[in-house]
């Protein structure tokens, strides 16, 4: 016996259910993807020394690490997955098997962001490493479709905020431009280190009408999200979870009431997506202000309120899960239904950084999908 849309309650939709509906992935880091075991043989071929060396401990080594309340204790679990990331076959390797956890995830879309200038320290040029995981994504993705699956996934290359190569990486942006690359973005510790720093990176991509993700809204509070926005033209903000410090909601004769402050009103106003990672936030503190536990991440309030929040796990490894698992905490601990899960994806479609005709391709791939549960 089947089960029917209709009869799916909000609060009780299962987590087989949530991993067969199609998914759009938009803020997923690949040196934050990998696979335990991928781990720990990459990094015994490379002569690394782990903390942890067999894939379960080290996976729960990475949790813990990552759990600790602090984004700079976050980004230290780094240095693992990125010293391992130094070949052209590790990345060609990490990269395909992203894509076959993205299909075992249902993901029918992801845009996959990382940082070229870190993966040179073994004598790759960024432009080669940039190939090797173009060639690694390609291969994932066509040995989806002899499977019978449908997904596509592009790259959003990262400056790292604290280095002084990000005019080298717009010009591989927008050299690449055609050829998988779809967007810029800055990463790494963003409190102290504001977009400002790298004006001219963001002059040119402006000038050569490349779109901007930024983080912000993570580490810092209003003044990051305003500069992401003013200085970098962000058209979404990576995570933007802190967007919350700028609305308040007062009770009047039983009614919520809604305020937002300047900042707050041009990000909903004008649909700017939120690559919101609930699990991330979590362990790094962002939304500390609001409480520790996942019922009280102000995720539901920026949906019930109209921002266009989107959902994403920002890092697999570390934080232990998937686009599922964070949809199924918005199930759990908010009783998000069918309904809430669909406009979720819509509204990551309707953000991803592709065409309009590609983009009117994956709504309808969601249309099909959440129409044909059950059938």
């Amino acid at each position: 016996m089947t089960t029917s849309a209709a009869e799916l309650r909000p609060d009780r939709v299962p987590d087989g259910i949530l991993r067969d509906l199609p998914k759009i992935c938009l803020h997923d880091h690949l040196d934050g993807a990998l696979r335990p075991a991928t781990v720990v043989e990459l990094a015994d071929a490379a002569g690394h020394r782990l903390p942890v060396t067999d894939p379960a401990g080290l996976g729960r080594w990475m949790r813990r690490s990552a759990g600790s309340g602090s984004l700079v204790r976050y980004l230290e679990t780094f240095e693992h997955t990125v010293a391992v990331l130094q070949t052209p076959e590790a990345l060609v390797r990490c990269a395909r098997e992203y894509v076959e956890d993205l299909v075992a995830d249902g993901v029918v879309h992801a845009e996959v962001r990382w940082a070229p200038e870190q993966h040179t320290r073994g004598g790759l040029s960024m432009v080669e490493a940039v190939e090797a995981v173009r060639l690694g994504l390609s291969e994932g993705v066509l040995a989806a479709e002899d499977a019978g699956h449908l997904v596509s996934v592009t790259q959003i290359l990262c400056a790292m905020r604290h280095g002084d190569r990000s005019l080298e990486v717009a010009r591989l942006v927008v050299a690449d431009r055609d050829r998988g690359v779809v967007a810029f973005d800055l990463a790494g510790p963003e409190d102290g280190f504001p977009p400002a720093r790298h004006r001219e990176a963001l002059e040119l991509l402006a000038d050569e009408l490349v779109p901007v993700t930024l983080h912000a809204g993570e580490a810092a509070g209003i003044t990051s999200i305003r500069d992401a926005l003013a200085t970098g033209r962000a058209l979404r903000l990576g995570h933007g979870v802190r967007i919350a410090e700028d609305i308040d909601i007062d009770q009047e004769d039983g009614v919520a009431v809604v305020d937002l402050g300047r900042t707050a009103g041009w990000v909903r106003d004008r649909g700017i997506a939120l690559e919101i990672c609930p699990t991330s936030n979590l362990q790094t503190g962002a939304v500390a202000a609001w409480g520790t536990s996942p019922d009280r991440h102000p995720v539901d309030m920026l949906y019930r309120t109209g921002f266009n929040v989107t959902v994403s796990p920002d890092n697999r490894l570390m934080s232990g899960t998937t686009v599922t698992g964070e949809l199924s905490l918005l199930v759990e601990h908010f009783g998000y239904g069918l309904e809430d899960l669909e406009r979720l994806q819509r509204n990551a479609a309707s953000a991803a950084f592709l065409p309009l005709e590609d983009r009117d391709v994956l709504d309808e791939l969601i249309t099909e999908g959440f129409e044909g549960l059950g059938a």
